[in-house]
């Protein structure tokens, strides 16, 4: 199944707080199911489950990055985003 890139209106008007909170949810599910199927690798389920978390977690996170910059150094952009906004000790908030 191929990734849907398109963003619903309510997916899009997530706050940055609400978007940071789906994007750990997401990642931690995925990689706890990670380790569940190293030792249950014919769980065909929780196979499927991973999968559609990846997607979820890819889909809240590419939308993080084009409301609020890079998440990690691996996201293309046309600019050096890292230093965009103000750092925590010059009154800019995570």
């Amino acid at each position: 199944m191929p990734y849907n890139c398109v963003i619903n209106n309510e997916e899009n008007n997530l706050s940055k707080a609400e978007l940071m909170n789906m994007i750990q949810s997401y990642a931690f599910a995925v990689n706890d199911l990670t380790l569940y199927l190293d030792t249950h690798v014919e769980d065909e389920k929780a196979l499927k489950l991973h999968n559609e978390y990846t997607r979820e977690l890819k889909k809240y996170a590419d939308i993080y990055e084009k409301k609020y910059g890079p998440l990690t150094m691996y996201c293309p952009c046309n600019s050096w985003r890292w230093i965009a906004n103000p750092w925590p000790w010059e009154g800019g908030n995570n």
